[in-house]
């Protein structure tokens, strides 16, 4: 029999699989041109010039190009796994907080979403770098979420961050106009063209008037939106081929580039202060600033930018000492008058520091009674040079260059010693009212400096009261002057108000204030008498006021006629030089002592009923 040969089972098995199907030939011909195709992407995602990175539907980093590599400092074997957050670290330029995750957002939100501005990328050694671009989602081919891509790259080289650079270092940051250095090229170049074609070029040189307040009882943030606003309206006040910057802190300057006459940049000063007069609505407040403008004229005013700018800074300040909301063409006087005022300054800081000034004392007298019941202290200064000045003419320069506070402080306590020496020597005392600047009412530390002054010298707080002038009441109408206010009423100081009628303040200021009295302006007694509108108005006024529970007084009687028909009228008290004249502080010491022969004080005290 005939033996058969077989193979052994391994064998046939070996011959059996080595037989191919279609189905593996075509799985292993997609595997193949997947792994083509997944070699291609990988070598085109490194070939292009963006950093991108992948991640999975938990925010977990899928897969790193070379350049997202090189810019966060991870390699791909060290980052895939890792949480995004990790690899791609992400602050905010500004605040240095931790910025939203983008691959998150992208997903969350289902659509390409750009990083956040001035994104900056923390890399894996701690440096940091700006980056910027997007975020997108990404879908399977049935449209399923599978995660999410971030492409980025470095700013600092983007044409686009180059430009905002230059534009950021020509550019106020606040309010976005030509910075100085801008501002000096166009204005270069204004004079340039201004000798070529022999037109003139203007300089409107302004400074806001209430800003100080608003800015240090509001908040720098209210303030910051103030200029912005103020920055807006000017812009609508000139023409494009015009230049604005912002010289700083609240001073702006406007380049005219091109005027046919003076009269030209008179013209547009003038809608300016109208423009900036008008309220500016902000976070809920009703803002009202107004500023005082100077001028100056190339060639007339100087043919140099220092020349320019210092002349229109000079006519500014002679538009805010000439009563504010103004504006002052530049003339050569200005200079002397300059030169004055620094000499004034000089020597107006010697005398506060030598106790060189000292004060006078007007009376007050209750028109019912006919007896002195208050008095007004008045400082003033015997210059060495120019002799006795009046108050108008050094307070406005005590103002504008930061002297008014020391000086207030000084007249409150040289007041409050006063009294307590009449009061040694057997004085009857009457209260005193000392007038307070704006500047100074927006020291918080007001109250405490008045309580220690007070204890200092013994004087109780009735003998003492506080006058604030109407016009300052449009910068106080705040809760933190309102709480200096109050607290100073409550330590039993009474609060007046000056020359009513010569500001604009409203009814709804009037009642938020504490106050006690109200002094109505020289011009409502001056004018009582000369016109029947007159008289009525200020008929109904006291009337009014009184109705409010105000004591009402009367300033600038300078007649027995006026007097008569302010008693008449229900008016409390008058003041004026038909009464008395200021008196020096021997002299009223004198009204206050019952033993001791009186200096007439007018009719009305000695023969009264």
């Amino acid at each position: 029999m005939r033996r058969v040969k077989r193979r052994p089972v391994h064998s046939q098995w070996r011959a059996v699989t080595a037989v191919e199907t279609p189905i593996d030939t075509r799985l292993r011909e997609a595997e193949t041109a997947l792994k083509a195709a997944t070699e291609w992407a990988q070598v085109t995602l490194n070939s292009i010039g963006d950093a991108v990175i992948t991640t999975d539907l938990a925010s977990q980093v899928t897969y790193l190009n070379r350049v997202a590599e090189a810019l966060t400092g991870w390699s791909s074997h060290e980052a895939l796994g890792k949480p995004l957050e990790q690899v791609l670290a992400l602050i905010d330029g500004h605040t240095l907080e931790p910025a939203a995750n983008p691959a998150r957002r992208a997903m969350d939100e289902n659509r390409t979403v750009g990083l956040a501005v001035n994104c900056v990328l923390v890399r894996k050694d701690g440096s940091q770098l700006l980056i910027e671009d997007s975020a997108a989602p990404i879908h399977d081919h049935a449209g399923f979420l599978q995660g999410a891509v971030i492409v980025f790259h470095d700013a600092c080289h983007s044409t686009e961050h180059s430009s905002k650079l230059a534009y950021q270092a020509q550019h106020d940051a606040l309010t976005e106009l030509p910075n100085r250095a801008l501002f000096s090229e166009r204005l270069m170049r204004a004079i340039g063209l201004a000798k070529r074609h022999h037109h003139q070029a203007a300089l409107l040189y302004m400074d806001l008037d209430a800003f100080k307040a608003i800015n240090d009882s509001l908040g720098h943030a209210i303030g910051d939106c103030l200029l912005q606003s103020v920055a807006g309206r000017l812009t609508h006040c000139v023409r494009s081929t015009d230049t604005i910057c912002r010289q700083g802190g609240d001073e702006f300057v406007v380049l005219l580039s091109e005027i046919d006459k003076p009269q030209d940049a008179v013209r547009i000063a003038e809608k300016i202060l109208a423009t900036l007069a008008e309220a500016h609505s902000i976070s809920q407040h009703e803002l009202h600033v107004t500023a005082s403008v100077g001028i100056s004229i190339y060639p007339d005013h100087g043919s140099d930018e220092p020349t320019l700018l210092n002349n229109a800074d000079t006519a500014m300040y002679h538009a805010k000492k000439s009563g504010r909301n103004k504006y002052q063409l530049f003339s050569a006087e200005m200079n002397a008058q300059k030169t004055q005022n620094n000499r004034l300054e000089s020597q107006l800081n010697l005398a506060l520091n030598a106790d060189a000034l000292f004060l006078d004392f007007q009376p007050r007298i209750d028109l019912a009674t006919g007896h002195m019941v208050s008095a007004e202290a008045l400082v003033r200064w015997h210059n060495p040079t120019q002799g006795l000045m009046q108050p108008s003419a050094f307070l406005p320069i005590a103002e504008a260059r930061g002297l008014i506070v020391p000086i207030g402080y000084w007249v409150l306590g040289e007041t409050c010693r006063r009294l307590q020496a009449w009061r040694r020597e057997g004085g009857h005392i009457v209260p005193i009212a000392v007038n307070m600047s704006a500047m100074q009412l927006r020291d918080s530390l007001l109250p405490a400096r008045v309580a220690e002054i007070l204890a200092k010298t013994g004087l109780e707080a009735r003998f003492l009261e506080i006058e604030v002038a109407e016009g300052s009441l449009t910068h106080l109408h705040t809760d933190a002057s309102i709480s200096t206010l109050v607290e100073l009423s409550r330590m039993g100081i009474r609060i007046t108000i000056d020359d009513f009628g010569d500001g604009r303040a409203s009814l709804k200021q009037l009642q938020c204030f504490p106050i006690n009295t109200i002094n109505l302006a020289p011009c409502f007694s001056n004018c009582i008498l000369d016109h029947q509108k007159s008289d009525a108005f200020t008929k109904a006024l006291i009337n009014f006021l009184k109705g409010l529970s105000f004591r009402v007084n009367a300033k600038g009687v300078e007649t027995l006629a006026q007097l008569k028909y302010l008693e008449m009228q229900g008016c409390d008290g008058a003041q004026g030089f038909w009464l008395s004249k200021p008196l020096s502080a021997t002299h009223f010491g004198v009204l206050l002592c019952p033993d001791r022969p009186k200096p007439q004080l007018r009719q009305l005290v000695l023969r009264h009923h």
